[in-house]
């Protein structure tokens, strides 16, 4: 493996201490991608500096023109808070030619807006659920064609930000309610889609032009209260307490090959119908009939050490260091091609 300059670039808030020790299991659960990407990418001999953003480019072009990575490592979500602003920063780096690792801004734009995302899922043929758009303003009317349940959710943010047991409503009150806390609360358009009832599956993508597929992996909940949607909702996602409470755990869905072969085919059609580069994780539910919806995609996933993605490495005998070391490897050869043309 080449020993390269690789400058990580996240979110000031985030950039990660030297070490974890005396840390809460949430200080740990906010840093811990962070800590582990940086902690890897030194392990495997590289030279390291990380660089914090919140509004403003000049930390990062001081951090370009001082270190002058080989590479930049992208872990930020957001930029000026906001996570459809992320494509526009990625832009930037590729108009002054520096490489960077993940999604490039095409796909980052496509995939940030699940409106968007839906529309060019489905000329694709990618199967996802029917859904309707409440902006901010207007009388929340529900069309006839969709129908309860729903589960309600911001149009643009990520992470399962605002999603709980109240997203998933039956009757029209619920659905008004729901959307006005999106749109008070999270401050955006709302999307209503058709909950699917059935398994929660996570399919990692890897690659720019020829692509992999991980094993598909499976949240599941071994002590969820009963009645209760399983879901990943903001507190299943960020409380390490509650993960517990639940008994959450990935593991490897053990689909039937039909099945299997199914999901990925629509997985690998959507990070292409996307534009996706780098990596990325599909989050889809599967009914019991057997069809698989795709929730969404999404471009540059969490990569701690037991989040998703990573699981899903381990499942296939790749080692955590390797697809490290890969994903900057597809970062340095997308920036080969887009200068190439």
């Amino acid at each position: 493996m080449r020993s390269r300059r690789v400058l990580v670039m996240t979110r000031k808030d985030l950039v990660p201490p030297e070490t974890l020790d005396g840390l809460s299991a949430v200080e740990v659960e906010r840093v811990k991608t962070d800590y582990d990407v940086v902690f890897e990418l030194r392990h495997l001999g590289h030279e390291v500096e990380v660089v914090g953003l919140e509004d403003d480019l000049a930390p990062l072009n001081e951090a370009i023109g001082s270190f002058k990575p080989h590479v930049v490592f992208n872990l930020l979500e957001e930029f000026a808070h906001s996570q459809a602003k992320m494509a526009y920063c990625l832009g930037y780096l590729e108009l002054i030619g520096q490489a960077y690792t993940g999604c490039n801004p095409a796909g980052m734009l496509f995939s940030t807006n699940k409106s968007l995302q839906r529309r060019l899922l489905r000329r694709a043929r990618v199967r996802t659920p029917e859904y309707a758009i409440f902006r901010v303003g207007r009388v929340v009317k529900r069309p006839k064609r969709l129908e309860f349940p729903l589960i309600v959710k911001s149009l643009t943010a990520h992470g399962s930000v605002g999603i709980s047991q109240a997203s998933v409503v039956h009757v029209d009150e619920s659905l008004g309610e729901r959307v006005a806390f999106v749109h008070e609360r999270i401050g955006t358009d709302a999307i209503a889609e058709s909950y699917i009832d059935g398994r929660e599956l996570y399919v990692s993508v890897v690659g720019n032009r020829r692509l992999e597929t991980l094993p598909v992996m499976e949240m599941r909940f071994t002590n969820m209260a009963e009645g209760a949607a399983r879901i990943a909702t903001e507190k299943v996602k960020r409380s390490p307490s509650y993960q517990k409470q639940t008994g959450l755990e990935i593991v490897e869905a053990g689909l039937g090959a039909e099945v299997e072969k199914r999901v990925l085919s629509q997985c690998r059609r959507a990070y292409r119908a996307l534009r996706q580069t780098g990596y990325a994780r599909m989050d889809l539910r599967l009914a019991g009939d057997g069809r698989a919806y795709l929730i969404e995609s999404n471009p540059n996933p969490q990569l701690s050490q037991d989040d998703e993605f990573a699981l899903a490495c381990k499942a296939s005998g790749i080692a955590y260091g390797r697809m490290i070391e890969r994903i900057v490897s597809l970062g340095v050869r997308w920036s080969r091609e887009v200068r190439e043309g």
